[in-house]
């Protein structure tokens, strides 16, 4: 994938807010030092998380679950 639209994020995330949500969430993980998940050079964090929502690479995890998880 050449460009990253938002048009191929909807298409993994089906709802726009849960999507800015998701991607500021993993914004400030690549900030804070976590290893991304694509392999791309010279991209803004936002860019790059946006890259992996579309390429599948993070999910949304319902609030349920999580406290299942813990």
């Amino acid at each position: 994938m050449a460009r990253v639209t938002i048009q191929d994020c909807l298409e993994k995330v089906p709802n726009r807010f849960v999507l800015v949500h998701m991607a500021a969430k993993r914004v400030r993980q690549i900030r804070e030092g976590s290893e991304r998940l694509v392999t791309m050079t010279k991209n803004e964090d936002a860019v790059t998380s946006l890259r992996e929502i579309a390429a599948g690479k993070i999910t949304i995890v319902p609030p349920e679950e999580a406290e299942q998880r813990s």
